[in-house]
C-alpha cells in the first residue's frame, strides 16, 4: 500500500519540486498539494494523507500555528521542509518540538531541493508514515491509534549516581529530549548525546536545548574534557561522537570520522560502545524513541560492562524501534516512561539530600 502525502508549501515551484521527487518512488503517492493553511485544512479533510510535508514559512496562519492546531485536531505525522540556517532552522527545532516527525532541509545556497538527495526525502516519509500519533483532543477528529504490541516492561532497576549519561535518540528524539534535559540539574553528571537529524540542524537544537536547562548545552568538539554539568550534542555529519580517557584530565570527548555504523554517523551504537569500554559500570545510557536498531546493541554493551542502562517505553514513544530492540537482545535493564526517566537518575541524590 502507497504512503498518501499531502505537500503543503506556499512556493508553486517547491511543490512541483517536491511532487516530481516523491512520485519517482513506487510506493508513495501525492495526493494533494496545498500553497496555505487554510487550503491545507480542507484538503486534510477531505484527503486524509497518511503524512503531510510541511513549509514552516506560509502566508496567513504561519506553518507553526497550523501545526499545532493539527496536533491538537487531526495528528497526522508531519515532515517539516525548511530553510537549514538562520530563523529557518530555530523554527524548525520549534515544530519538532510541538509534534512533527523530521526535518529536510532545503539547499542553503539556493533555498531549493538539490539536484539528488539519494532518497532522503522519501525515506523520511516511509519513516514519517510508521509514526505512532497521540490521539487528538477533539474526540470527533481523534484518527484511530496502532494496537499496542504488547512488548512487557522490565521490572525498575537498583539506581545509582552515574558518573557520565549517555543518551541516544532519533525519530520523535527532538521533542523526547526537549522533555527530559530541562529536569536536569545545573550539576548534572557529563551527558553526551546522539540525535540522529541532518547537520543543517544541529546547533539550532544544542541552543534551543541549552535554553531550557540549567545546564550547559552545546555542540561537542574534539578533546573537551567531560566535566559535571555540561552536556555535549554530536553534531551532525560524518563524524562518530565517543568517548576516551584522557590521563591526569579524567576523560574527553572525541570526533572520529568513518563510514555509517548501524545505519547511521554519527551513531548511538558507537557513542555506547566507548561508553561501555571506558567508563564501565560507572557510566548510564538511555535509549530514547526512534526508527530502527541504532544504539540496541551498543546498550548492551554497556549492560554487559555493569552500567546502569534504561529504554523509553512504548506508549511515551513516538516510533518503538530502537527501545524495542534494546529490550529484545537484553541491554535495557529497566524500562521507562520519558516522563519518569530523570526523577529514576537523580532520585538517589534528592533523598540523601
Amino acid at each position: 500500500m502507497s504512503v498518501r502525502v499531502l505537500i503543503v508549501d506556499d512556493s508553486a515551484v517547491m511543490r512541483a519540486l517536491i511532487k516530481e521527487r516523491l512520485g519517482k518512488e513506487s510506493d508513495i503517492e501525492v495526493v494533494g498539494s496545498a500553497c496555505d493553511a487554510r487550503e491545507a485544512r480542507h484538503m486534510m479533510k477531505a484527503l486524509n494523507p497518511d503524512v503531510v510535508t510541511l513549509d514552516i514559512e506560509l502566508p496567513g496562519m504561519k506553518g507553526l500555528t497550523f501545526l499545532r492546531k493539527v496536533m491538537e485536531l487531526r495528528p497526522t505525522p508531519v515532515v517539516i521542509v525548511s530553510g537549514s540556517t538562520g530563523p529557518g532552522a530555530r523554527a524548525t527545532i520549534e515544530a519538532m518540538q510541538i509534534g512533527a516527525v523530521s526535518c529536510y532541509a532545503k539547499s542553503t545556497r539556493y533555498r531549493g531541493m538539490a539536484d539528488d538527495d539519494h532518497g532522503r526525502l522519501a525515506s523520511q516519509v516511509r519513516e514519517a508514515a510508521t509514526v505512532k500519533m497521540p490521539q487528538a483532543t477533539n474526540p470527533a477528529a481523534m484518527l484511530a491509534a496502532p494496537p499496542k504490541t504488547g512488548v512487557q516492561k522490565l521490572p525498575v532497576a537498583r539506581q545509582t549516581r552515574p558518573e557520565l549519561i549517555a543518551i541516544g535518540s532519533s525519530t520523535g528524539g527532538v521533542e523526547a529530549l526537549h522533555k527530559l534535559i530541562p529536569e536536569f540539574p545545573v550539576d548534572c553528571p557529563p551527558t553526551v548525546i546522539v540525535q540522529h537529524i541532518n547537520a543543517s540542524f544541529d546547533e539550532a537544537i544544542a541552543d534551543s536545548l541549552n535554553r531550557c536547562t540549567n545546564a550547559n548545552v552545546a555542540l561537542a568538539r574534539t578533546d573537551q574534557v567531560l566535566e559535571p554539568g555540561h552536556i555535549w550534542l554530536a553534531p551532525g555529519g560524518d563524524k562518530h561522537l565517543m568517548v576516551a580517557k584522557a590521563g591526569t584530565r579524567g576523560y574527553r570527548t572525541i570526533l572520529r570520522g568513518g563510514g555509517a555504523v548501524s545505519g547511521h554517523c554519527p551513531s548511538v551504537d558507537k557513542m555506547f560502545a566507548s561508553v561501555a569500554q571506558v567508563y564501565e559500570a560507572k557510566a548510564l545510557g538511555i535509549l530514547l524513541t526512534g526508527m530502527g536498531q541504532d544504539g540496541a546493541l551498543g546498550l548492551l554493551a554497556m549492560a554487559r560492562a555493569g552500567a546502569q542502562t534504561i529504554a523509553q517505553d512504548e506508549d511515551s514513544s513516538v516510533v518503538f524501534g530502537m527501545p524495542r530492540a534494546a529490550i529484545a537482545c537484553g541491554g535495557a535493564k529497566t524500562v521507562l516512561p520519558l516522563g519518569d526517566i530523570a526523577n529514576h537518575i537523580f532520585r538517589v541524590r534528592r533523598a540523601a539530600a
